[in-house]
């Protein structure tokens, strides 16, 4: 893990101290919630973030992490997070989607080629702009954390094409787009809160879902579910966000403290996250499931066609997605 004065360099630490100032008299505790269980690597990201506020500012400001579900699932977050009951929040972008128009187009399945795509449009001028929509509906966006490659995985039979999903059940977000991405490819929709997963898949409620390899391990689905497709059909990154009510009763400068500790939060988060990978990839292989990781996209992608006119249905949302294609 790189140290802050490598990343930033001498100059940049001298103006985190001048931005610091006189230490203030009253305490700024920032509640943060995330879904995802302690150690997780968005937990530690925000943890990480959360000791740079500490350390800049001689304790004055503190982050309070809520993992694992505890203020609730990310819907119930997002609205809270809105209403300023918690100050910082880990969302994926799917629950966002009717909300922020914006945020559906990084969403849109194969919308991205490789994870270096998506890291290249999420950390430049169009993932600023996608940040800066989110301000106009209660949410201050921050940082872009990964979320992965997320692909199908069930309990019935190898997905080698479209065809092989038809009539399953598959579980996904409570989100619009993911209920029109599995119906393209002939697959039920199941929209089903997280933490109700395993057992569902364990009772034949549903037969599969969809998610990225540290989720699948971690959880314990590739354990009721040994099929797992690597389509790689989202590679949607997560985004830790700040409550506007919460944001606007910083000072200028605590503001800018925030912003720069959630930027230094991302290259921990992605070091986290690939050694999270590696080994829960190790987990699942070891455990004897069956891994299709050579399927031809071609067909799932030529599905997509209705769902990006749904979603990208305007002029302003299509230059978005051609932006993105555009992106070398």
């Amino acid at each position: 893990m790189k140290h802050l004065k490598h990343l930033f360099g001498a100059a940049s630490m001298l103006i985190v101290a001048a931005l610091c100032g006189p230490l203030a008299a009253q305490e700024i505790v920032l509640k943060a919630a995330d879904t995802h269980a302690d150690g997780y690597p968005t937990v530690e990201a925000v943890e990480h973030a959360g000791k740079l506020l500490s350390d800049w500012t001689n304790g004055r400001i503190q982050v309070k992490m809520f993992a694992g579900r505890q203020l609730g699932e990310e819907k119930d977050t997002i609205e809270q997070t809105i209403a300023g009951a918690i100050e910082l929040n880990r969302v994926n972008l799917a629950p966002l989607n009717g909300i922020i128009p914006e945020t559906a187009i990084p969403a849109l399945p194969y919308i991205f080629r490789s994870i270096e795509h998506m890291h290249k449009v999420m950390d430049g001028e169009i993932g600023a702009e996608i940040l800066a929509s989110m301000e106009k509906h209660g949410l201050v966006g921050l940082a872009f954390y990964d979320s992965g490659a997320r692909s199908f995985y069930n309990s019935k039979r190898p997905i080698n094409s479209p065809a092989d999903m038809k009539g399953m059940k598959i579980r996904v977000q409570n989100s619009d787009l993911f209920v029109a991405t599995m119906e393209a490819l002939g697959a039920n929709a199941t929209p089903m809160e997280f933490g109700q997963v395993y057992e569902a898949l364990k009772t034949g409620v549903i037969d599969g879902a969809e998610n990225n390899w540290p989720s699948y391990e971690s959880t314990r689905h590739f354990e009721v579910a040994n099929h797992y497709t690597l389509d790689q059909h989202s590679l949607s990154p997560e985004v830790l966000v700040m409550s506007k009510i919460a944001w606007d009763k910083l000072s200028a400068t605590d503001q800018q403290l925030v912003r720069k500790a959630a930027a230094l939060s991302v290259p921990v988060m992605r070091e986290l996250w690939n050694a999270r990978v590696k080994s829960s990839k190790a987990k699942v292989i070891a455990n004897g499931n069956m891994v299709i990781d050579s399927v031809d996209k071609q067909p799932f992608i030529d599905a997509m066609k209705p769902v990006y006119e749904r979603f990208a249905g305007t002029d302003a949302l299509q230059a978005l997605v051609t932006r993105i294609q555009d992106v070398e």
